[in-house]
């Protein structure tokens, strides 16, 4: 892949993966719900719908308040082992991802993975790709504070710096679908686009947003890379 994005603004897309990239979430919930009744305790959808997005750790620590009475590095591995499951029985790409991640490719624009999940999930989905789409992955194991911080993407613009000469952090888009990863995102300097799937997201003047990553193609993301124009 050329370093240089040829005849657009935007210099590089940096992708959330759980949500946004494939549709984790029913696996996601379907282990926290399976581990908290395993304690005798009950999980509701609204309590599952709080942690979409949330770094594990943070994760692990509600389920420690709902009775789960397992040490954080094991209920993050019991609900990574579950997704892992899933995952490799099935991946059900979210809608138009796999056609942008193709466009992007053909217009040389470089692409980043940046997700809470840890290294084992992240290796798994990227295997699954049709093509070698991602130049690079932050994963939540990486970093010291996960999304909302800043933090992972401000890895991502570091690691995507070395595949872009003289990179402009408002020229590189952050696509997420959740409250903590747009305002990840969003934090982080780059321009943050938000892609809604199974938890609501208010508005706000920090990030853009897109009902569908069909409806997103090199035209509509140079606009916000170029001009801030709203999606």
């Amino acid at each position: 892949m050329p370093a240089r994005p040829r005849n657009t603004g935007i210099q590089g897309v940096l992708w959330d993966m759980d949500g946004t990239l494939l549709d984790t979430e029913p696996h996601w919930m379907a282990a926290e719900g399976r581990l908290v009744a395993e304690f005798g305790g009950k999980w509701s959808h609204a309590q599952a719908l709080s942690l979409v997005g949330n770094a594990l750790p943070d994760a692990a620590a509600a389920l420690q308040r709902a009775g789960v009475r397992l040490p954080e590095r094991e209920i993050i591995d019991r609900l990574t082992g579950e997704v892992l499951a899933g995952v490799r029985r099935h991946v059900d790409w979210r809608p138009g991802a796999l056609e942008l991640l193709e466009a992007l490719r053909a217009a040389s624009i470089p692409c980043g993975l940046v997700t809470m999940s840890e290294e084992p999930l992240a290796a798994a989905v990227l295997e699954a790709l049709p093509k070698d789409y991602f130049a690079f992955r932050v994963t939540g194991d990486m970093v010291a504070h996960g999304k909302p911080h800043p933090d992972p993407y401000l890895l991502g613009l570091e690691l995507l710096g070395g595949h872009v000469p003289d990179l402009e952090p408002s020229r590189v888009i952050g696509i997420e679908d959740s409250a903590p990863g747009i305002a990840s995102a969003a934090a982080s300097g780059i321009t943050a686009l938000l892609v809604e799937h199974i938890a609501p997201v208010p508005d706000s003047a920090a990030w853009h947003r897109a009902d569908s990553l069909l409806d997103l193609d090199i035209n509509a993301l140079d606009a916000l890379a170029s001009t801030g124009v709203r999606a």
